[in-house]
């Protein structure tokens, strides 16, 4: 009678999952992408103790070889040829819909550079041509864009004089899936904003958009052997003959960059060592018990925290990717939100997702290796943007974001008047202040910023309740608008 029960449940959940199913075959989504959320969809059903990575389950990641490290011990002459067999792919998704863009976060602008504006692709670019031109390599460039950002992203590159590429694709588009209704798990109806019914399944889906697109048979072709992916918000994660030449000598099929954690990068992904197995695993604070956030976020305990770049055997991946259907067993994640997540007030929504760097656990032999801050230098927010254009960083000719030691001020702009970038170009109407004295900067209130401001110590700038300003050459401190007679 159990078993019976448990047939009949388990064909009702079959026939709400083909009303997603259904709608994805009517949006023209390919049956690879309606496999995979099934996939997600029956773990959120079946396998809820699945989300959670307990504390008791698990190891902390011990000793991980430096960048420093490798750099001494690798033959640099030999290391081109390493390079040479590498290719590159950047995850270009993202609208940047959190600092109120509607266009590819990549074709904001960074800084300017010779008197040019530079957008975070415009750097991808020059890092990708410095490359080829002072070493001599192919490196191909692809980019996973989604149905957002292809059309825009691809135009600039077409722009681009000096770049060019045959034989390896430029992109592929990643896969779109129904949000879910919480309360039925049937795809949620948004007829005000037909789009927001739709989410993107994280950035895991790399791994099943790249066995559809044929890339990867596209790349042995040309003799390519490994594949290095980051982050196109990431400027930090530049192609390296280094770590190319180390991925190498160390024969693994799967290696993750990551870096070591300080107090602000407690809430993030880390890497452990799974007890049973003995393999390296990606544990996301939403995969963390409320019993073990302490521990999780323990950055003695756990030190090293995942920078989403990693490197890839492209044979050792495909043979993966071949096993499992195009479908890699990624954990899954649930994203609880509202439909429209600007409105608390609109339907309760599930959205399933799975990690890139969540692969890891899938290969034995993975490994990872401990980089500098130099090579993790993502922009999520404005106050990260800020930092950016700042005089902490220069662009060097050869399109690298370089700073003196890359341990940066802690920024807290007033969300109400500089999340949305707009609002915040609106308020540095010359540029951002200059920050190389500033050990962190807080800005309470509506503040609008003139030319050559300079920020020192604890910066600070309390609410007025009115719109303020802060006059040319001024100086910023721990009482607000200092005098400069000290200088």
């Amino acid at each position: 009678m159990t078993v019976e029960k448990g047939v009949e449940v388990s064909d009702q959940q079959d026939e709400v999952f083909e009303v997603s199913a259904a709608k994805m075959r009517d949006a023209g989504m390919s049956e690879m992408a309606i496999s995979q959320f099934k996939r997600l969809y029956d773990v959120w059903r079946h396998e809820e103790t699945s989300s959670w990575i307990r504390e008791e389950d698990i190891e902390p990641l011990g000793t991980v070889p430096s960048f420093h490290d490798v750099y001494e011990t690798i033959n640099h002459d030999k290391a081109v040829d390493a390079f040479a067999k590498t290719a590159f792919l950047k995850l270009n998704g993202g609208l940047g819909t959190s600092m109120g863009l509607d266009c590819a976060k990549s074709l904001l602008p960074v800084r300017r550079h010779k008197a040019k504006q530079m957008r975070f692709i415009d750097i991808i670019l020059g890092q990708v041509l410095t490359a080829r031109t002072r070493l001599g390599v192919e490196l191909p460039l692809t980019l996973m864009n989604s149905f957002r950002t292809s059309e825009d992203t691809m135009k600039v590159i077409r722009q681009n004089r000096k770049f060019t590429q045959d034989d390896i694709p430029l992109e592929i588009i990643q896969h779109v899936e129904p949000k879910i209704s919480e309360a039925t798990g049937e795809p949620v109806s948004f007829p005000e904003n037909p789009e927001l019914e739709w989410c993107p399944p994280g950035h895991g889906d790399l791994f099943s958009t790249i066995w559809e697109s044929g890339l990867l048979d596209a790349l042995e072709a040309k003799g390519f052997k490994y594949l290095f992916i980051s982050n196109s918000d990431n400027l930090g994660a530049r192609p390296s003959r280094t770590l190319a030449q180390h991925f190498e000598n160390t024969g693994a099929p799967f290696m993750v960059e990551v870096a070591t954690r300080t107090y602000a990068d407690r809430k993030g992904g880390h890497i452990v060592r799974d007890k049973v197995t003995g393999r390296l695993m990606l544990r996301e604070m939403s995969q963390v018990h409320p019993d073990d956030k302490v521990d999780a976020q323990d950055i003695k305990k756990h030190p090293y925290f995942n920078t989403n770049s990693i490197w890839v055997r492209i044979d050792a991946l495909k043979d993966k990717l071949a096993e499992c259907d195009g479908v890699l067993p990624l954990p899954v994640i649930r994203n609880r939100k509202t439909v429209d997540p600007t409105n608390s007030d609109t339907e309760a929504v599930i959205q399933l997702e799975t990690a890139m760097g969540a692969a890891i656990n899938l290969f034995n032999g993975a490994i990872c290796v401990q980089v500098d801050r130099m090579r993790f230098l993502p922009v999520k927010t404005t106050n990260d943007l800020f930092i950016m254009r700042s005089d902490r960083f220069h662009l060097t000719d050869t399109y690298e974001m370089e700073d003196g030691n890359y341990m940066f001020p802690n920024v807290e702009l007033d969300p109400r008047y500089y999340k949305n970038i707009h609002d915040f170009d609106e308020r540095f109407p010359y540029t951002v202040p200059s920050l190389a004295a500033a050990n962190s900067v807080t800005v309470h209130g509506d503040w609008t910023f003139g030319r050559d401001v300079i920020m020192f110590a604890d910066a600070t700038l309390e609410d007025t309740g009115k719109p303020s300003y802060v006059p040319n050459g001024e100086y910023v401190g721990p009482l607000g608008i200092e005098p400069d007679d000290w200088v």
